[in-house]
Order: C-alpha cells, then structure tokens, then sequence
C-alpha cells in the first residue's frame, strides 16, 4: 500500500510539473521560427490568429499559477516577443469600455475563474498575478453582455488569505 501512495504521489508531481513545463524552459532567441519555438516551448494552450497574419501562442500557467505567457509569432512565422503578461503594467493597458473579450484572449489568455455579478448582469474573469511582483492577486475583469470590459478590480488572492478562506 505504502508502495502504492509513493508511485500515485510521484505520477501526480510529474504531470504537474509537465504543465509548468514552459516555466522551466528559456524561451528561444527573437527570430526562431514557429516549429523551433513550439519545440522550445511545447504545444500552446491555445493559438489567437491576428488580421495581420500574425499569431499569439498561449503558454498557461492559469488556473493555479501566477503567471501566463504569449509568444508572438509575426506573419513570416518567427518569433517577435515572448512576455508574462500577468502583470500590473500590463493590466493597465486594458481600455474600459473599449476592450473586449477578444482583446483579453488575446493579451492575457483564458482566465483562472470566471464567475457572474447579478446586479449588472455582468461576466468576471478573474486571473492570479503578483501585484507589483509582490503581492498574491487577482485581476477581476468585468464584462457587459455585448462582452466590453466595464470595470477592472483588484484584490488578494484567497488562496493566500486566511481572512478570506471558507472554514
């Protein structure tokens, strides 16, 4: 039985470690072409076409980490950036009012929780991220029912906040 625990507990730590895997990894040079970054990087989460002809490949580090990556792949299919995006600055780029659902897809893939506020009817992503790289957050992004962001809030996170856990 002991025999049994320590093999199921070491399967479940590599295939943990498996999805953090572009955590472990250095991105390739600025440049590569599209096969040597997924073969530097794995195969995204999800890939986000641009009207240009260019790309955005997701790296997940949602629904329990605190990080996200994107590579952007421009049209001639080499790497032009590749950034976590799960940051304050980055946050703020976001247009109340303009930015849509897309627009979020697109600079911060999906979201750790999606939950739903009543009284406006409204849709909320939320994303975990180290405020100011310090502090256990989460980014709630707000969502009218024409899928336009209408309000952004910040918060802790409560996975790392007693004061805010379920007992």
């Amino acid at each position: 039985m002991n025999r049994l625990l320590k093999t199921a507990s070491l399967a479940a730590l590599a295939l943990s470690l498996g999805a953090c895997a572009p955590l472990f990894r250095a991105p390739p040079p600025l440049g590569s072409p599209l096969p040597e970054v997924q073969a530097s990087l794995g195969t995204p989460r999800a890939v986000y076409r641009l009207a240009d002809g260019s790309q955005v490949l997701e790296y997940a580090g949602q629904p329990m980490g605190q990080f996200q990556h994107m590579a952007t792949i421009g049209p001639d299919g080499r790497l032009v950036s590749y950034e976590q995006v799960l940051t304050s600055e980055k946050f703020a780029t976001v247009k109340v009012g303009k930015s849509t659902k897309d627009d979020i897809l697109r600079t911060f893939g999906h979201p750790a929780e999606t939950s739903r506020v009543a009284f406006h009817d409204y849709e909320v992503w939320s994303y975990r991220y180290k405020e100011a790289g310090v502090w256990n957050s989460m980014m709630h992004v707000h969502f009218d029912q024409q899928g336009i962001v209408q309000q952004m809030l910040n918060g802790p996170d409560p996975r790392y906040d007693d004061r805010l856990r379920f007992r």
